[in-house]
């Protein structure tokens, strides 16, 4: 992950998206084992050793610091409120989502629900070989082409050696041991938090599909960057104030907290000992504190989230439309930011969405929307939405915002609907009376794609210092026209489009002169993670 100077903090482009991200982020749930009572995983070690295990995990209070019994609970939020991504973190356009929306998401959204602890597959044990070398015993001499082939496998790379502080180090050595079994680590964090705590289940999806992994994902970026207290912060805060809409309170953190330690020590255990299960409370401990501080800061100058009524709904294309709404209240936000959005249509998942115009005299706010296959939020908005519905929104986030304290030129890049965003930041520079030079590349892999084009172009002739140039080729091409023209070196980079092109972008823009610190883009990290 690039440092906070150079992405947004956030993922921000039009599409669907995973909603949220961190410890609140749910996925696909497990299956129910058989029977009405929950059953004690298979090969699982006693309840009570597991509870002695996370008696340091203490409810945390708004403080800073643990205390010993969970502080008051605030005013229960409304049932709708919940949890997700992306965060910035950051909206994936174009990214497909789960084949089917169970009919349990449409009929019972807020029911809460308890699942039994189901029996996780076991890792099986490699088996024995018999001893080779010893006296007496015949050994198997292998064939000159089995010898070649052997020889000619690439071995395994090395896994990285964990650097930094002794905790971070412990942290790291436990992701990397259970980097091959996520998936069942993951499954039985949520076996154990919705079975010890039933009441959780609510704030959670009743289809849970799209928000795989993402536990995973936040975990192993935190555990990137523990040493590094500024983009660890940044990161943390961004999260705690987003998980407000989800109805997120300071007492859910110990019991998340208890069910991670579970799953970890027991996918774990080659590297899990004592020093490492205390490295881990320890960590998880400055890390939800972080959050709920974060929290109670935005309480105090911003609602949970905003009720926005849909004002105009434009077809630009059969899969692109453009969805403008009118907020309950003023909605602050700047150009090149992003918000998370909830349809009534799917209660509980939430996708990121860039704002597609600079802030507005008339409060509106507009967001280009592709409907990917599948796509439960994108398909919504595009075929279903219609004036007079009632949308949600979260609070705005991101960093890829214009620096108005430098007359540098701004070279940016917009793939597909990422270029909702760069238009954005365009209407920011006139707004502001700026004469710096904006130059525009805008990507899509057919003409059909350029669904935006007459309004850039119209910008292009208002504006004398802007120049728009489309780009119709894969996106894997894309960086190589920009390459042709500049020099770009004294230029302020924005791009906003698929995970690929953006990736290929900051190389290009790199080998091209621009520093690092000068490049602006939604979280690549994110965008991965919202494709699922």
């Amino acid at each position: 992950m690039d440092a906070p100077t150079t992405t947004s903090a956030g993922n921000g482009t039009s599409g669907d998206s995973g909603g949220g991200g961190g410890w609140f982020t749910p996925r696909k749930a497990p299956k129910p084992s058989e029977g009405g009572e929950p059953t004690q995983p298979e090969g699982s070690e006693p309840e009570a050793a597991e509870s002695r295990r996370v008696s340091a995990i203490r409810p945390l209070g708004r403080s800073g610091a643990a205390s010993t019994s969970a502080p008051e609970a605030r005013p229960a939020p409304e049932a709708e409120r919940e949890r997700a991504a992306d965060e910035r973190i950051p909206a994936a356009r174009d990214a497909a989502e789960p084949a089917s929306a169970p009919a349990a998401a449409q009929s019972a959204p807020h029911a809460p629900a308890s699942h039994p602890e189901p029996r996780p597959e076991r890792v099986p044990e490699p088996r024995q070989q018999p001893p080779q070398g010893q006296p007496g015993s015949p050994q198997p001499q292998a064939a000159p082409q089995a010898q070649a082939q052997a020889q000619a496998q690439p071995r395994p790379e090395p896994r990285p050696v964990p650097q930094g502080s002794p905790d971070a180090i412990r942290v790291q050595r436990t992701m990397a041991e259970i980097g091959p079994v996520a998936d069942k680590v993951t499954s039985y964090f949520y076996a154990l938090l919705f079975t010890r705590h039933p009441d959780l289940r609510p704030l959670f999806p009743a289809a849970m599909d799209t928000q795989r992994d993402r536990l995973l994902k936040a975990l192993l970026t935190a555990a990137e960057h523990i040493d590094n207290t500024e983009v660890l912060t940044a990161y943390l805060k961004n999260l705690g104030r987003g998980h407000r809409k989800y109805g997120t309170r300071p007492e859910h953190y110990p019991a998340v907290g208890e069910c991670l330690i579970g799953s970890l020590s027991r996918y774990g255990s080659a590297v899990w000992d004592e020093e490492t299960e205390a490295a881990w409370v320890r960590t998880y401990t400055t890390i939800s504190q972080i959050m709920i501080d974060a929290a109670a800061a935005d309480e105090l100058r911003a609602p949970a989230w905003w009720f926005a009524e849909v004002v105009s709904h434009d077809l630009r294309t059969p899969d692109i439309a453009v969805v403008t709404v009118r907020p309950d209240q003023p909605y602050p936000f700047l150009a090149g930011q992003y918000t998370s959005l909830e349809t009534p249509w799917w209660p509980r998942i939430w996708r990121h969405y860039s704002f597609a115009s600079a802030p507005r005299s008339d409060g509106l706010l507009s967001f280009h929307v592709k409907a990917v296959p599948a796509g439960w939020v994108s398909n919504a908005l595009v075929h279903h939405a219609r004036p007079g519905d009632v949308l949600r929104l979260g609070a705005p986030a991101g960093s890829m915002t214009v620096d108005h304290t430098t007359d540098s030129g701004l070279l940016c890049l917009g793939g597909g609907t990422g270029i909702a965003p760069i238009k954005a930041l365009v209407e920011d520079v006139a707004e502001h009376g700026e004469r710096r030079p904006v130059e525009v590349f805008y990507g899509a892999r057919t003409d059909h794609d350029l669904y935006d084009i007459d309004t850039m172009l119209r910008l292009q002739q208002t504006h004398p210092w802007l120049s728009v140039r489309p780009v119709v080729d894969d996106h894997a091409q894309f960086p190589d026209a920009v390459r042709e023209y500049g020099p770009w070196n004294e230029y302020d980079a924005y791009l906003s489009g698929p995970p690929g092109m953006i990736r290929s972008g900051v190389d290009a823009l790199r080998d091209i002169g621009i520093p690092a610190g000068r490049i602006r883009h939604d979280s690549v990290e994110e965008l991965v993670a919202a494709a699922d």
